[in-house]
């Protein structure tokens, strides 16, 4: 069954990188064009059986600073992907489908 996005938190994140899970961190801005246009597409992953195990944690980006820096996070529009403990991809401004499922993928065991 797919998971629903969820709101990233660092308890949600290590507790998932603890447990070895696969893991997408969207530093979302809804001001952001850049986001708005990825989101049709985490959305859609959110829902797609090929991504179940995924977990996709969505990041306030103007509001979790704290966060943020933890992760190294610079801009909105950023994707991490973590395949447990460790850091499997991490792009800016990607806003093609494919690529973004690609990126997802490499998460995934």
């Amino acid at each position: 069954m797919a998971q629903p996005i969820q709101p990233f938190s660092m308890a949600a994140l290590k507790a998932a990188q603890t447990a070895g899970k696969p893991i997408l961190v969207d530093a979302y801005a809804s001001w952001c064009p850049t986001c708005r246009k990825q989101a049709p597409t985490i959305d859609a992953m959110a829902k797609d059986p090929a991504f179940d195990k995924l977990l996709i944690l969505r990041l306030d980006y103007d509001n979790q600073t704290a966060e943020k820096q933890a992760l190294g996070i610079v801009q909105q529009s950023t994707l991490i992907v973590f395949r447990g403990n460790k850091e499997t991809g991490r792009e800016i401004g990607l806003v093609e489908p494919d690529q973004i499922r690609t990126l997802a993928k490499s998460a995934l065991p």
